[in-house]
């Protein structure tokens, strides 16, 4: 618990005043302790009692009685009074000015009241691209997402070990292989001159030829089309055959590490991971070629894999596959859990998705030393995720092997996320229904900014207005995706992204920009750096408000970390933006008629706020600007 989050101290003081005014409640408590909508009523406000009236029987504002009788606060709080429990029993609280002020110094260190968690190591599988493919607007969520929460773990002294699972494997990626060594026998084109846009265009020619219509065929000879029409269907489904006998027969040589297939499987992955690096680092998340860990990197443990699942009875045979059950998420009549197959192996010997992702678990858990591995993909893979989860339990992969928690399980979470949907209300797309590729959202955002800033800045150079409109337009792109609550869908939409005004990332970098030039202000005006250890005073109710806000930090952090959730931290920093302009507007700092020691203690405050939005702009993987 930080000595800078009252809320923290507060929350602690409850449950301990509720065990003691009711002895006999087993069970968790929460004190539901929040800061106080209403500010004439106090700095917080304790709902506890109304959750805890039916559990106890009794009514609320008794409760409320009983819980303030216990409540020690004398040292951080004024004396209660008849307004402390108002209403039906919320119990309502005011920090002492010194407490408040404490509170302040606590927070205003190197680490702002951040508290470090030691021996700790956590995976983030981020990305997850597929090569010969460009990243698309749907790699953003989980690009973006997972190096936010990534680098809330590091924020709290985690280490952090990203992963790449790139689709990199398997009879895909064979058949354009395969395509890609028919057109170098053929002169048509070099592996060395290879670009990622000619590649996705082989890549569906490839696809395109191993998927003829065999539905087709059968509808042909149903409904006795014509001779014709038989004779093309099949040669088209000969075709089909033909090709996915050829990726299978490169699928092989992959396999066998056959030097001329993988010299050219090597093109295609060098290729597309760096088009997707160039992408991760111009949207500025740490997503180095060091975090990727391939499927092909599994390719070898899989049979093992399997022979261990077998030998030990976990995975069993179903219609000729291989398959692990687990306990699904959904009950029967009976009012148990529907077994769900967890498939590991088909029919015809090949692995699966979960397969390979067992595999990670296995590696990530007990090689890499992850207590936690979150996962930021799709929410559509829920219940593959699910599955995969329970089996990787189930067969131990997921234990501990090392370390202070040895023998236990590792917490796995999937972070899952919606869509990212057109104004339409679909997703989004181009006019031809083709995925949006990433880079050209990327540089309209940024062309977006650039505007912005030029309309603002005439007299800026031209150079200058395109290094901070990239740093805006990223900003205004990342942020509108992160203040989204990340398991729902949300409307793509450009001139609300990049506007000045409201929860938007250009808002909350112009808070921060105008910040930094007060103290350019103070330097002009012969102001020395006293203020550094000016006693804080917040005693206007602006200042008051942004104190309050500013104590949150700590415990949002925590919070994101905890529920995976990165648009907490993005309501707070709108929430300590909205306060600082409320102060900036009511609380005057450098005006001649302002006193030294106020002076000095509302440029402590305006340092610490800009500290603490810059942080929490760092975090969720957005630079600060100098200028706008």
């Amino acid at each position: 618990m930080s000595a800078a989050d009252p809320l923290a101290i507060l929350s602690a003081r409850f449950v301990a005043a509720i065990r003691a005014a009711f002895p006999d409640l087993n069970g968790e408590i929460d004190p539901l302790v929040t800061v106080n909508k209403n500010a004439a009523l106090g700095d917080f406000q304790s709902n506890a009692a109304m959750g805890l009236s039916k559990r106890i029987g009794k009514p609320p504002r008794e409760i409320a009685q009983a819980i303030v009788a216990k409540l020690e606060l004398s040292d951080i709080a004024e004396p209660f009074n008849d307004k402390s429990i108002a209403g039906p029993g919320f119990i309502n609280i005011t920090l002492k000015s010194a407490a408040l002020a404490a509170s302040l110094v606590a927070l205003d260190t190197p680490g702002l009241g951040v508290e470090q968690v030691a021996d700790a190591t956590i995976v983030v599988d981020v990305c997850g691209v597929n090569l010969a493919k460009q990243a698309h607007i749907g790699h953003l969520r989980s690009i973006v997402i997972g190096d936010a929460l990534a680098r809330t773990f590091e924020r709290q002294g985690i280490r952090v070990i990203r992963q790449n699972h790139v689709g990199d494997w398997g009879l895909p990626i064979a058949m354009v292989t395969g395509k890609l060594m028919a057109e170098q026998a053929a002169g048509r084109l070099n592996p060395a001159t290879l670009t990622l846009d000619r590649l996705e265009k082989l890549y569906k020619r490839a696809q395109q030829e191993c998927e003829r219509d065999l539905a087709g065929l059968e509808a042909v000879k149903k409904f006795g089309l014509g001779p014709k029409a038989l004779a093309e269907v099949e040669e088209q489904v000969h075709g089909a055959t033909e090709a996915f006998t050829h990726a299978r027969q490169t699928l092989v040589r992959l396999q066998s590490q056959d030097p001329a297939t993988i010299a050219v499987w090597k093109a295609i992955y060098d290729c597309t991971m760096s088009d997707v690096l160039a992408v991760c680092k111009r949207l500025h998340a740490n997503v180095t070629n060091e975090a990727t860990a391939g499927e092909s990197s599994y390719a070898d443990e899989l049979g093992p894999l399997v022979d261990d699942l077998v030998n030990r009875k976990i995975a069993e045979e179903s219609d000729g596959a291989l398959v692990v059950f687990v306990q699904g998420t959904r009950t029967g009549e009976d009012g148990q859990p529907i077994r769900e197959a967890c498939l590991v192996r088909k029919s015809d010997g090949g692995y699966l998705y979960a397969t390979t992702d067992l595999a990670a678990i296995r590696r990530r858990v007990q090689k890499l030393g992850a207590g936690r591995v979150v996962y930021a993909v799709d929410a559509r893979q829920a219940q593959h995720f699910d599955q995969v989860f329970k089996a990787a339990t189930r067969a131990g992969y997921a234990t501990i092997l090392t370390g202070k928690d040895s023998g236990a399980v590792a917490r796995m979470d999937h972070a899952a996320f919606g869509t990212v949907l057109g104004k339409d209300g679909k997703p989004f797309k181009t006019r031809s229904g083709e995925s949006v590729k990433l880079n050209d959202v990327i540089e309209e955002a940024v062309q977006k900014a650039l505007a912005e800033v030029a309309s603002r800045n005439t007299e800026m150079p031209a150079s200058q207005q395109r290094e901070i409109a990239e740093v805006l337009g990223v900003a205004a792109l990342k942020y509108a995706d992160l203040s989204n609550d990340r398991v729902k869908d949300y409307v793509f939409d450009f001139d609300r992204m990049v506007a000045f005004e409201g929860n938007t990332g250009p808002y909350l970098l112009n808070a921060l920009v105008r910040i930094k030039s007060i103290f350019r202000k103070a330097s002009e005006k012969g102001v020395d750096t006293n203020w550094k250890g000016a006693l804080f005073a917040p005693n206007a109710p602006q200042e008051k408000t942004l104190a309050l806000a500013l104590l949150r930090y700590p415990g949002v952090i925590e919070q994101v970390a905890d529920t995976l959730e990165p648009h907490r931290m993005c309501g707070y920093l709108y929430d300590v933006a909205s306060a600082f302009a409320s102060f900036y507007e009511a609380c005057p700092v450098l005006k001649d008629d302002v006193s030294a020691s106020t002076r000095d203690a509302r440029l402590r405050l305006c340092d610490l706020t800009g500290r603490i939005l810059s942080d929490g702009l760092v975090t969720l993987g957005i630079p600060p600007l100098e200028r706008m």
